[in-house]
């Protein structure tokens, strides 16, 4: 109870401390029409309700400079409220510090997002306390924005951060010290920021579209649509360096972007040569998904000119291939034997080999025509094609991690005596190559995993970490790197199974002492959301809008699929069926 009621006066204290500085939120239409209108309290704003195609609304803050009647935490709250309206407003921050203090401090770097709820911790000694007074401030940390803007969800207490304050001539304080960067809470980045995805091209493929997901700032001096392609022009966050390409030539520059009743005309300028149309395609695509994935100018012409000249047209109905195309046909695995399945369950068996019963192997994995299959055997990995006339043949020796097909229609493992990531191509009739992957030396790789795009791979080490890496360089000098830690399961809990459902997400199952579960997790921001379970699971696989897995129940093995609502799951094969599979993934 007295924790209770001491949590409340400080939130109490925190809502009075907001009326004393001022701090104004604005609904802002990110168009140069629009009137900032300060309001009195909280607002619902219906992300989709903005009359411009090209815009989303916002909210904008506006801070206050400092009042000589403020204390050490006023001070330092209204401080912060200048942070959050520094992008917007760089004048108001620097009236906060000392001249000592503007000639030190940058507000480049990462910016440190926190739980609204954090504490500042003024000097616990009233008496005796010298000229400079040092403040700190603990929290929960939630994340950090990269300068490439890239989002990193953190975790943990958040405690290091000390701002040191001096006393102002006439009353009040003014900050003669504080850390670099800037500091911002979690619904300050909710108010400002938009998870935005942004799509290049894979730098082996470049007839496919590969996601980079960013958290932008809106501004009110531009639309949203503006700010998507601006940063589209710029190079892809850290995680994908090396692994893709873009179809704008170096300086090229967004003149203007109109929206008519039917068409949005984007105005290119720069060194694209508007007679090869070899990147026509390409540009199209980039502009096109990058817009509509984000909810912007859909179901919309897109016309792009150069320098004012037409250069060419994208219509919404435009049929192309350029995300995942593979198939959504699904297997599953009875007695060691491949079999199809149809959207109501069992198919029969594929043909050949593969499609008889056998023991002994296991973890199997299709190529994305479904023309091969993959299986782990005692011994290695064999391969057989999904023909009358296919056989099983053991193509890497080894003990090894269970195969991913790669996109190109590569097989791939690690093999974990030699500490080697081994690439298979079936139609090259020669054995596994090496292909470079530093990162990986001496870790425990228990699982690979490559995404349908080609460009990124889940890997899994021992049995509580996943990473997720790129395959960056070409053909001749292609390297697993990039790795970026996605998410890691506490102590006495082990990861069973992770799949591909999109380009974007990634289902990992975890078991534990309280049961399993199933998260989806988003690879470019790390955005998780819970998959409800009624049966332990065994496996999963995923595809598009369909997640199958094998379930184990008190009758049996059943394998069994996930609502469109993702809220209940279906049985579609009763009894005798395991390991449900699809293309890829």
């Amino acid at each position: 109870m007295t924790t209770t009621r001491r949590l409340t006066g400080r939130r109490e204290r925190i809502r009075r401390l907001g009326a004393v500085f001022g701090i104004v939120v604005a609904v802002v239409c990110a168009s140069s029409g629009c009137t900032v209108i300060p309001v009195t309290g909280p607002i619902t704003l219906n992300e989709a309700g903005s009359g411009d195609p090209l815009s989303k609304p916002f909210h904008r803050m506006i801070a206050f400079p400092p009042d000589k009647t403020w204390n050490e935490e006023q001070t330092i709250r209204g401080l912060q409220a200048a942070m959050a309206a520094y992008a917007d407003d760089p004048t108001i921050l620097p009236q906060y510090l000392t001249q000592e203090a503007r000639a030190k401090w940058s507000a480049s770097g990462p910016v440190t997002v926190v739980d609204d709820a954090y504490e500042v911790l003024p000097p616990p000694q009233r008496e005796g306390l010298g000229p400079v007074e040092k403040v700190m401030l603990k929290g929960q940390w939630v994340a950090r924005i990269n300068e490439d803007d890239s989002y990193a969800p953190t975790a943990g207490k958040w405690e290091d951060y000390s701002v040191e304050l001096v006393k102002a001539e006439g009353g009040g304080y003014l900050v003669k010290s504080l850390p670099n960067g800037l500091l911002l809470t979690n619904s300050d980045v909710t108010r400002a920021y938009r998870a935005t995805n942004l799509y290049y091209l894979n730098g082996n493929s470049p007839n496919t579209l590969v996601v980079d997901r960013v958290r932008l700032r809106l501004k009110p001096t531009e639309t949203y649509a503006q700010t998507i392609l601006q940063r589209l022009l710029k190079s892809p966050t850290s995680a994908l360096q090396g692994a893709v390409t873009t179809s704008f030539p170096p300086d090229t520059k967004i003149e203007s972007i109109r929206s008519g009743e039917d068409r949005v005309v984007i105005n290119l300028s720069g060194p694209l040569d508007t007679l090869d149309l070899s990147a026509e395609d390409s540009l199209r695509a980039q502009i096109r998904y990058s817009l509509n994935k984000n909810e912007i100018a859909k179901g919309r012409v897109i016309e792009i000119q150069v320098n004012g000249e037409s250069y060419s047209i994208d219509r919404p109905d435009s049929d192309d291939d350029w995300l995942d195309a593979t198939s959504d046909d699904a297997y599953y695995i009875s007695k060691g034997a491949v079999h199809y399945m149809s959207k109501d369950g069992p198919a029969g068996t594929v043909p050949g080999p593969a499609g008889q019963q056998r023991e002994g192997f296991h973890d199997f994995a299709l190529s994305k025509d479904g023309g091969y299959v993959a299986a782990q055997t005692s011994t290695g990995i064999s391969v057989a094609a999904l023909t009358q006339s296919g056989r099983w043949q053991e193509v890497i020796p080894g003990t090894l991690t269970p195969p991913t097909w790669h996109r190109d229609g590569s097989l791939w493992t690690y093999d974990k005596t030699n500490g080697a990531l081994l690439r298979y191509d079936p139609m090259s009739g020669k054995g596994p190559q090496r292909i470079s992957a530093p990162k990986l030396t001496g870790l425990d790789v228990t699982r690979l995993r490559i995404a349908r795009d080609g460009v990124r791979v889940a890997v899994t080490t021992g049995q509580n970490t996943v990473q997720i890496g790129a395959l960056t360089g070409g053909a001749a000098g292609m390297m697993l790197g990039n790795f970026q830690a996605l998410t890691t399961t506490e102590g006495g809990n082990k990861i069973l199974d992770v799949a591909w459902e999109d380009v974007e997400h990634l289902l990992v199952l975890v078991e534990g002492q309280a049961g399993q579960v199933l998260n989806e997790i988003n690879v470019g921001d790390g955005e998780t959301e819970g998959v409800p379970l009624k049966e332990p699971l065994a496996s999963v696989a995923a595809v598009k809008d369909r997640v199958l897995a094998e379930a184990k129940t008190a009758k049996g093995n059943q394998i069994i699929e996930l609502s469109q609502d993702r809220q209940s799951w279906t049985t579609k094969i009763e009894s005798g069926a395991s390991t449900p599979l699809f293309p890829l993934g």
